[in-house]
């Protein structure tokens, strides 16, 4: 395995000269020998430019790609010696299953018996082990991916296994069973795996980091907790949870909160002017009138989600959505509503950044 380090960016176009003539922005980035990361964001965020960065596909426009301290910008993928698997399966369809897993090894010299071995054991990590006889060309398309995935994490020696939305191709019903399988192989193999999705349950359950990118840069790097609880920037609070954060404008002056039209006490220091509140719909609940930390809003919509309701509300600023336990007593649609937006889970924002 292969500390990762990145000092770069890129650009497709030639001479770029304002940000949205990059792919990825200037950016420094590590990923630590043996962890588990996930490049998560929406389509055309750059995070498929940085996986093919990292496996030597593509050479970035300008910077460095180290692996161990070592530069290998100019090498292959062979060369970084990276295993990647692809959106779709990546097989030998005249080949057997077993055939497939062991091609890597085999044509790395690997002694027979240690294929053979190794084969053995990750077919039974990914549950294929009753079909190692079984020709490719006759498997569903989710034992193919399988088999897929097998051939990245078959080789012990690789710098790193990069998955670029590897599940896009399974059943739905299967992903949460692939997704513990990976998380059990990395915790077992001690693999360096870098795992692009914009599925962010695929991000939050695999990766011990996650990386939030957006048009070309990260925006945010952390666990599950962290993006959750702390969102770095507001296309993080938006992007995390569904449904996303809530944000409503305020002002800070002399030591007084202003939001959605109430004048409030504000739970720690904050700069002057003008900010955004953001609450989490778990964390936004209904107060009594004038509460503290409340605003009023008007009850728009309501949804029995089995496990919670969802109550939307027009608040002065904008709409608030909030998770309402089993339980609590209910308003009707029009009845004004107080809502706690401001608490010590409460996040505040300058200039989209969090404000620490």
């Amino acid at each position: 395995m292969a500390r990762i380090d990145l000092d770069l960016a890129h650009a497709y176009r030639p001479n770029p000269r304002e940000d949205a003539d990059y792919a990825l922005l200037p950016l420094k980035m590590s990923f630590a020998d043996g962890g588990a990361y996930a490049l998560l964001g929406p389509s055309g965020c750059g995070k498929t430019t940085m996986l093919n960065v990292i496996s030597g596909l593509l050479t970035p426009s300008q910077g460095t790609v180290m692996f161990d301290g070592r530069d290998v910008t100019a090498q292959t993928p062979q060369q970084r010696n990276i295993a990647q698997v692809f959106q779709f399966p990546v097989i030998y369809d005249t080949m057997t299953v077993a055939q497939n897993l062991a091609f890597p090894l085999r044509n790395r010299g690997v002694p027979a018996a240690r294929v053979r071995e190794r084969v053995a054991r990750i077919a039974d990590m990914l549950e294929l082990g009753g079909q190692l006889n079984q020709r490719a060309s006759g498997l569903s398309a989710d034992a193919k991916q399988k088999i897929s995935l097998g051939r990245g994490l078959v080789r012990e020696d690789v710098s790193a296994v990069l998955f670029d939305e590897p599940l896009t191709v399974i059943d739905p019903h299967l992903k949460w069973q692939l997704r513990r399988k990976l998380k059990e192989i990395h915790r077992e193999l001690k693999l360096t795996l870098i795992y692009v999705t914009h599925d962010q349950v695929e991000a939050l359950t695999f990766a011990d980091e996650v990386v939030v990118m957006s048009r070309g840069r990260a925006v945010q790097v952390g666990p599950a907790e962290a993006l959750f609880e702390r969102p770095a920037h507001t296309f993080v609070g938006h992007f995390i949870g569904s449904p996303g954060m809530n944000f409503l404008p305020a002002e800070f002056s002399r030591g007084r909160l202003q939001v959605g039209g109430v004048e409030m006490t504000a739970p720690g220091p904050l700069p002057e002017g003008a900010l955004k509140v953001g609450i989490r719909p778990e964390h936004l609940r209904l107060s009594t009138p004038h509460g503290p930390g409340a605003v009023p809003a008007t009850v728009q919509r309501l949804q029995d989600i089995g496990i919670c309701t969802m109550l939307t509300a027009q608040a002065q600023g904008g709409v608030l959505k909030a998770r309402l336990a089993p339980g609590t007593p209910l308003p009707a649609l029009g009845d004004s509503v107080w809502l706690q937006v401001v608490d010590l889970r409460t996040c505040f924002y300058r200039d989209e950044q969090l404000i620490a």
